[in-house]
C-alpha cells in the first residue's frame, strides 16, 4: 500500500505539472496578438496588424524602394554619389547595405518606417553570389522580426525579364528571343526556374515580365516584351503565371508575378520611353488590355506595375479609370500596384500635380499601393497629407492591407528564412544551364539560306569570325542583366570555336564598334575574310548600348559602321553567314537582298553563343519563328501582321509596303507538309470549334515546325484586322513522320466589342487559314456562326 501511495503521489504531482504546462501553453496562445496566430483567417490577422499600427509604420510598408538608390546609405534628403553605373566601390555598397539594415530596423530616418522590404537588392549589393546572397537575406528579416516592434517581415522583389536578375541567376535569352520560340512549354519551363532560384535566396516576387504586345521596335525596352500580337502575349501571359505564382505562393518554389507594364507602354508617340500613348479605348481593349486579362483574371496574378506614360490624357499614375475600375473592378485583381521607377513623378510631369506631395494624393486615391524609388509622394508628403485631411486614412489602410495580405499569404509571419545549403545548390545548377541552352536554341530564327550554305562542315578549314557582337559576352545579354555576372557567357566566337575540328583555323576581327566610328578594322577584316572557306558576320545591337530600357532610336537600320563592315568582306567574293545579335526588328534591306545565309540569334543569354553554333553546324536544327514583323524601312511604322483591311493594298512609291520578313516566318534545314484540314461548317454562339490539320516532315532531318491558326471575320459590325493570331503549336517531326495537330477555337477568340464597346460573337462567317507564317498559309476554309 505505501507504494501504490508513492507511485499515485508521483502520478498526482506529473498531472499537476503537465496542467500547469499546458495552461501555460494555451494561456501563450491567448495571449499572443491575433495576427501572430497563423490558425486564424488572413482577413483578420490583416486588420488587427493594421489597428495596430502607428501612421508611421504604414507608411514604411508603403516603400519598397531599389536598392540602388543612394538615399538608402546616404539619407533621405541631401547630396548622395551616384550609383546606377554600378561600378561602386565594395565601399560603397558596404554603405548601401548598412542603409538596408536600418531600414529594415526602422532606424534610417525619423519620418517613417520600418521599410516593407526591398527591390533589386541582391542584384545591386550582393555581387559575392548565391550563399552571401540567401545570408543577407536571412540577416535583414531576422532585423525586421526581432528588433522591430511589430515584427513585420520584409518583401523581396527582384527584376525577372530573363531568369533571376542577381550575380549568378541563370541568365536566360531575353524577351523576343523566348516569344521567338513558339514553345508555351518553354516558357513555363523558364520561369520555373526564374522563380525556384529566387524563392531559394529569399526573393518573394519577379518585377519586368513585360507582357504587353511589341507595337514599335524604335523603342528600347520593347526588347523585354515576348511578341507583337495581344494572343500571343495572352498565352505567355497565362505561361509565366502558371510557372512563377502556380496557385499557392507560400510554396517552396513560387513568387508572386508582377506583370508590366500595366497597361502598356509599347506604342509611344514617336517610339520614346515614356512618350504618352495616345489609343482609344477600342484599340486599349482590344490590343493592349487581354494579356493583362489572361495573366489576372484567368491566372491570378498578383503584382503589377503601373507604367509610365500618359493614356488618353491621364498619368496612370493617377487614373483611377485605369488602376481601380479596369484593374480591380472588370479584371478581379487582388493584388498590389507598385509604381515604376520614379513613375510618381509622372503625375507632375504630366501636370496633373504641382508638387510631389499634391501628386501623392491622386496617386493613392487611383489605386498605386507601393512605392519603388525615394518619392515625396509616398514618404514625407503622405504622412502630411493624412495629418492635414487630405487624405481619408482609409486609402493608407487599403494599400498597407494589401500589402499585409500578400506577406501572410506568402507564410513570411511563419517562415521568413531560407536555406543557405538549398540555395547554393539550386541557383545556376547543371540543369538550369542545360535548359538556357535549349531555349536559346528553340529561340533562334533562320531567315535566309540561299543554296543552303547552312550547316557548315565541322571540318572546314578556315573560318573568318567577325564583328562587333562575335565575342562581346554582355551585348548579347539585352537589357536587365546581373551587375555582376561570375559564370562563363559563352560568346558566338567561343561557341564556334567549342564546335570545330582541332585543325580548322579561325581568325577574328572585331571589325567596328556597334555605334560609332572609333573602332575601323574593315582593311583587316577584309585581310582575313580573303583567306577563309567562310566568313561568320555578328552584327546588330549591343546589351544596353543601342538597346533597352531609355536606349531609344529614329532608324532600324544597322548602326555605326556594321553595314559598311559586311560590304567590305562580302566584297571579297567568301561566302557570309550573318549572324544577328538584337533585342528589336530591324530593317536589314541590303543585307537581306545580298548576304545568301542569314541568322537571327537575338539577345540569346548566357548559352547563346554554344545554341548559334548548334544552328550554324547543324546539330540543332532551326524551329523559331518571328514573335514581330521585320519591316522594310522605319517609315512603315506603326507596322505589324494584324492591320486593317484599308492598309491592305497600300504601297509606297520609294518601295513596298510589305514587311521585310513577316510574322511567324522562319526556315528549316528540312521542309513540312500541311493536309486534311477538318473543321465544322456551321457552329453556334458558345460552340469552341475544333481546328485540325495533318503536318508531314518531307525532308530529311528531324526538325520543328510552329504550326498557326490565323482567322478573320468575313463581315463585322466593326473593323477586323485581315488575320488575327488565334491558335499555335510548336511540334517536332521525324523524316516521313506525320502528326495531327489540334487547336480548339473559344468563344473569346471569335469576339469583337461592337459598335456599343460589347464583347460579343456576331453571327456570320470566319476564314480559317493555317499555316508556318502569317504569309505562308497552307490550308483554308470557312465555318459559319449561328445564333
Amino acid at each position: 500500500m505505501k507504494k501504490i501511495r508513492t507511485i499515485l503521489s508521483i502520478l498526482i504531482a506529473t498531472t499537476q505539472c503537465l496542467n500547469v504546462f499546458t495552461g501555460s501553453a494555451q494561456s501563450s496562445r491567448i495571449t499572443a496578438p491575433p495576427y501572430k496566430t497563423p490558425e486564424l483567417p488572413i482577413e483578420q490577422r490583416v486588420d488587427d496588424l493594421i489597428s495596430r499600427m502607428t501612421l508611421e509604420e504604414k507608411v514604411g510598408q508603403l516603400n519598397i524602394p531599389c536598392a540602388y538608390h543612394t538615399e538608402l546609405g546616404w539619407g533621405l534628403h541631401g547630396k548622395t554619389p551616384p550609383l546606377w553605373d554600378m561600378e561602386a566601390t565594395r565601399e560603397v555598397r558596404d554603405k548601401q547595405l548598412d542603409g538596408c539594415r536600418k531600414w529594415a530596423a526602422g532606424t534610417h530616418n525619423n519620418v517613417f518606417g520600418p521599410g516593407g522590404g526591398f527591390f533589386t537588392l541582391s542584384d545591386r549589393l550582393i555581387y559575392e553570389g548565391t550563399r552571401r546572397q540567401a545570408e543577407v537575406m536571412n540577416e535583414l528579416q531576422k532585423i525586421a522580426i526581432e528588433k522591430t516592434r511589430l515584427g513585420i517581415p520584409l518583401l523581396q522583389i527582384e527584376e525577372g525579364t530573363h531568369g533571376l536578375m542577381c550575380p549568378g541567376g541563370t541568365i536566360f535569352p531575353e524577351g523576343l528571343a523566348i516569344g521567338a520560340t513558339w514553345n508555351k512549354d518553354m516558357v513555363k519551363r523558364i520561369y520555373t526556374v526564374a522563380a525556384k532560384e529566387g524563392k531559394s535566396i529569399g526573393v518573394h516576387g519577379l518585377c519586368t515580365l513585360v507582357i504587353e504586345p511589341n507595337r514599335d521596335p524604335r523603342m528600347g525596352r520593347n526588347e523585354e516584351a515576348y511578341s507583337e500580337d495581344p494572343y500571343m502575349c495572352s498565352q505567355i501571359a497565362g505561361s509565366i503565371v502558371e510557372a512563377i505564382q502556380g496557385y499557392d505562393i507560400s510554396a517552396p518554389d513560387k513568387l508572386i508575378s508582377f506583370l508590366c507594364h500595366y497597361p502598356g507602354q509599347s506604342q509611344p508617340i514617336s517610339g520614346l520611353e515614356r512618350g504618352a500613348m495616345e489609343i482609344s479605348d477600342r484599340k486599349f481593349r482590344e490590343v493592349f488590355l487581354p494579356s493583362f486579362k489572361a495573366g489576372i483574371k484567368k491566372y491570378g496574378a498578383l503584382g503589377v506595375m503601373a507604367t509610365y506614360p500618359a493614356i488618353d490624357g491621364e498619368a496612370v499614375h493617377s487614373s483611377e479609370k485605369i488602376l481601380t475600375k479596369v484593374l480591380r473592378e472588370e479584371l478581379g485583381f487582388k493584388g498590389i500596384v507598385v509604381s515604376e521607377g520614379g513613375g510618381l513623378g509622372t503625375i507632375i510631369e504630366e501636370r496633373h500635380a504641382a508638387t510631389q506631395k499634391e501628386g501623392g494624393i491622386l496617386a493613392i486615391k487611383a489605386g498605386v499601393d507601393v512605392g519603388i524609388s525615394f518619392e515625396d509622394a509616398y514618404m514625407d508628403g503622405l504622412i502630411e497629407n493624412v495629418k492635414e485631411g487630405k487624405i481619408p486614412i482609409q486609402l493608407v489602410d487599403r494599400a498597407v492591407s494589401r500589402i499585409l495580405r500578400l506577406k501572410f499569404q506568402m507564410g513570411l509571419f511563419e517562415n521568413p528564412y531560407v536555406d543557405v545549403e538549398h540555395a547554393v545548390k539550386t541557383v545556376h545548377s547543371d540543369e538550369n544551364r542545360k535548359l538556357a541552352l535549349q531555349a536559346s536554341r528553340e529561340s533562334i530564327v533562320l531567315l535566309k539560306n540561299d543554296k543552303n550554305i547552312l550547316p557548315l562542315r565541322k571540318d572546314i578549314k578556315s573560318i573568318a569570325v567577325i564583328g562587333p557582337d562575335a565575342d562581346a559576352p554582355v551585348e548579347q545579354l539585352g537589357d536587365y542583366f546581373p551587375h555582376n555576372i561570375p559564370q562563363d557567357v559563352v560568346t558566338v566566337l567561343e561557341g564556334i570555336k567549342n564546335k570545330i575540328s582541332s585543325e580548322t583555323r579561325v581568325s577574328y576581327v572585331k571589325g567596328c564598334n556597334v555605334i560609332g566610328d572609333k573602332l575601323n578594322e574593315i582593311e583587316k577584316a577584309k585581310s582575313v575574310a580573303r583567306s577563309a572557306d567562310v566568313a561568320v558576320v555578328v552584327i546588330g545591337e549591343g546589351g544596353y548600348t543601342t538597346n533597352g530600357e531609355g536606349r531609344d532610336v529614329a532608324n532600324l537600320d544597322l548602326t555605326g559602321m556594321q553595314e559598311d563592315l559586311l560590304k567590305a568582306v562580302y566584297s571579297t567574293g567568301t561566302p557570309v553567314v550573318v549572324v544577328l545579335i538584337n533585342g528589336r526588328a530591324l530593317s536589314i534591306r541590303w543585307t537581306s537582298e545580298h548576304i545568301p545565309a542569314i541568322v537571327e540569334g537575338w539577345m540569346c543569354g548566357e548559352q547563346g553563343g554554344n545554341a548559334i553554333a548548334d544552328i550554324l553546324f547543324g546539330d540543332y536544327n532551326p524551329g523559331g519563328k518571328l514573335p514581330v514583323t521585320f519591316p522594310r524601312h522605319v517609315g512603315q511604322f506603326p507596322f505589324y501582321y494584324n492591320y486593317s483591311a484599308t492598309k491592305a493594298h497600300t504601297k509606297y512609291i520609294d518601295m513596298p509596303g510589305t514587311p521585310l520578313y513577316e510574322f511567324g516566318y522562319g526556315l528549316s534545314y528540312t521542309k513540312f507538309e500541311y493536309s486534311n484540314l477538318q473543321m465544322p461548317k456551321e457552329i453556334h454562339t458558345g460552340d469552341e470549334p475544333e481546328i485540325s490539320v495533318d503536318i508531314t516532315n518531307i525532308g530529311e532531318r528531324r526538325g520543328d515546325e510552329v504550326v498557326q491558326l490565323y482567322i478573320n471575320d468575313l463581315i463585322s459590325s466593326t473593323s477586323k484586322p485581315i488575320k488575327e493570331l488565334k491558335g499555335y503549336e510548336r511540334i517536332t517531326l521525324e523524316p516521313g513522320e506525320t502528326k495531327t495537330v489540334k487547336l480548339k477555337l473559344t468563344p473569346e477568340d471569335l469576339s469583337l466589342f461592337d459598335r456599343n464597346m460589347n464583347f460579343v460573337v456576331e453571327p456570320g462567317q470566319f476564314k480559317v487559314m493555317v499555316g508556318s507564317s502569317s504569309e505562308d498559309i497552307r490550308v483554308k476554309g470557312v465555318f459559319e456562326v449561328k445564333e
